[in-house]
């Protein structure tokens, strides 16, 4: 049976993605999430029985914790949807988005490093690292275009810069020591248990109670939105089919 480990997995994206994986596939899904602000284990509560379920309380950037996960639960493939993702608290307070963002993959690639090394090749031909990163990373689209892979970097936020230096250090992985990685580019989501700061919770419960609704600089702005469950099974395709 595989085990999939999700970083982030009482997050937003992750705890969809993990009560996907749980419904329609028949690997053990194992959980890393430190419980910030974002993470809720109500997100999870509808999973919590489920014998292929574990949850494990740590942070990505605690090389023994991951180290131990590793040992214990020997993964298949790891999902990293572990991030700080909110654009004005990257402005307000950027330190802890170079941790988690930058400090915490480097420490989840360097872990999945040394436990393929260990493993050897039963567990090297199949096991897939996979970074869901952020449309952001590219910056910010004119009136009409579209971004691609081969589009150019070019964050202009902490967040957006924390989300591409991770980006950067996975394909460094990939092509210096051949850990088997991809990385993903979403762009913004919506759906169930998101964390109401995000825009659209916060525009839907603002206009419940009939309050103001706060509009972004001149309100000129194009985001695109993508339904979180559309994007998990995005992300599961990538992980079974992508091309390393």
């Amino acid at each position: 049976m595989n085990t999939i480990v999700v970083t982030g997995g009482a997050g937003f994206i992750g705890s969809n993605l993990v009560r996907l994986l749980l419904a329609e596939s028949a690997s053990r899904v194992v959980v890393i999430d430190n419980l910030t602000y974002a993470g809720n284990l109500q997100s999870l509560a509808e999973v919590a029985d489920n014998p292929r379920f574990h949850f494990v309380q740590a942070d990505i950037a605690d090389r023994t914790a991951l180290d131990e996960i590793f040992r214990t639960h020997t993964p298949t493939a790891i999902v990293n949807l572990a991030a700080e993702t909110h654009v004005d608290r990257s402005i307000d307070a950027p330190e802890a988005f170079i941790h988690s963002n930058v400090l915490g993959t480097f420490q989840l690639l360097e872990a999945s490093r040394a436990y393929l090394a260990a493993a050897g090749l039963s567990v090297g031909s199949r096991f897939r690292f996979l970074h869901v990163s952020t449309d952001e990373v590219y910056g910010s689209l004119g009136p009409t275009g579209a971004f691609s892979e081969t589009t150019a970097y070019a964050p202009n936020s902490p967040y957006s810069a924390s989300k591409a230096a991770a980006d950067h250090l996975v394909r460094a992985w990939f092509h210096t020591y051949k850990l088997p990685a991809l990385v993903t580019n979403c762009s913004n989501n919506y759906g169930p248990n998101q964390f109401p700061e995000k825009f659209l919770p916060l525009f839907l419960l603002n206009a419940l109670d009939a309050r103001d609704l706060p509009i972004y600089g001149d309100g000129g702005q194009i985001r695109d939105w993508l339904y979180v469950e559309d994007h998990c099974r995005g992300i599961l395709l990538a992980l079974e089919r992508g091309i390393l």
